[in-house]
């Protein structure tokens, strides 16, 4: 939880109540369904809730943001980001049942008013967001062909609506047909911890 202060001092205490509960109830949930690697649970804030927040150092979101987070296996970068934008609107959508009935759990536990679920596939879903977010989901080219339709035109934040990734290691391949219109921004810049020197967050509005 104190790498989470460190870098978001202004936290309510509610905000860090709900934080700080995140590591029992992950614990828990991951003794009886896998969502998290069972040697990466003690790390859970730097690995997954801290990296999640990169996305709240990248931009503030206005309230009313509708957003998707595709693929988001046990919460991730969802939840983070929806503790810390609670006038934000998230849908939570995953192709494996038993990962979103973790999330749904954890968030229920925690008390989140503005997330919602959904087991399916991102090709079947029919609504409209302003953002996509995702952590390393699937390749860039993939991600854009089966989320195009559902990027709203309506804007209503500093930035275009579009695409938001985590990502890690060669990106180069999947970045170049988006070459001009991507934005890539190393986590090193944000964060200090060796965790972050090869993690990336990715930005293309659509």
């Amino acid at each position: 939880m104190s790498i989470i202060d460190k870098y978001f001092p202004s936290l309510s205490a509610k905000q860090k109540e709900q934080i700080d509960a995140l590591f029992d109830l992950y614990s828990d949930w991951n003794s009886r369904i896998n969502v998290i690697s069972r040697k990466d649970i003690d790390n859970l804030y730097l690995h997954h809730v801290l990296h999640s927040l990169a996305i709240a150092k990248y931009i503030r979101f206005q309230p009313g943001t509708s957003i998707i987070d595709v693929g988001t296996g046990g919460g991730f970068p969802g939840i983070p980001l929806a503790l810390f934008f609670p006038e934000v609107n998230f849908l939570l959508l995953d192709s494996i049942g038993k990962k979103i009935k973790v999330a749904r759990e954890v968030s229920q536990a925690i008390g989140l008013q503005n997330v919602d679920f959904i087991h399916s596939r991102m090709e079947d879903e029919k609504q409209k967001f302003d953002f996509v977010v995702s952590r390393a989901v699937m390749p860039l080219p993939d991600l854009v062909r089966v989320v195009r339709k559902n990027i709203s035109s309506e804007q209503k934040n500093a930035l275009p609506n579009g695409i938001i990734c985590l990502k890690g290691g060669d990106l180069a391949p999947e970045l170049s047909p988006f070459k001009g219109k991507v934005e890539v921004f190393s986590l090193d810049k944000y964060f200090s911890e060796s965790f972050f020197e090869t993690k990336k967050l990715i930005y293309l509005p659509v």
